[in-house]
């Protein structure tokens, strides 16, 4: 497992929990991370992990928009 040292100035009041959930959920935003991996990296079940998703407005979906349409076509 890799260590990420960050400095953050003073006024940036952010713990490192609120910043790891933040680091996870834009990583599982970019698609980066599965839920799996994601809710893994900020240290909850994946149930908790998709509820505070919600919470920031970021989807649970992850679809790409081409693979959507392709599959409501299909569907």
């Amino acid at each position: 497992m890799q260590t990420l040292q960050l400095r953050l100035p003073d006024f940036v009041d952010i713990d490192a929990q609120e910043l790891t959930l933040i680091l996870a959920s834009r990583l599982y935003e970019q698609g980066k991370l599965s839920i799996g991996q994601a809710a893994e990296l900020a240290g909850l079940p994946k149930r908790a992990f998709l509820e505070l998703l919600g919470l920031a407005k970021v989807s649970a979906f992850n679809y790409d928009p081409k693979e959507l349409e392709r599959d409501m076509r299909n569907a």
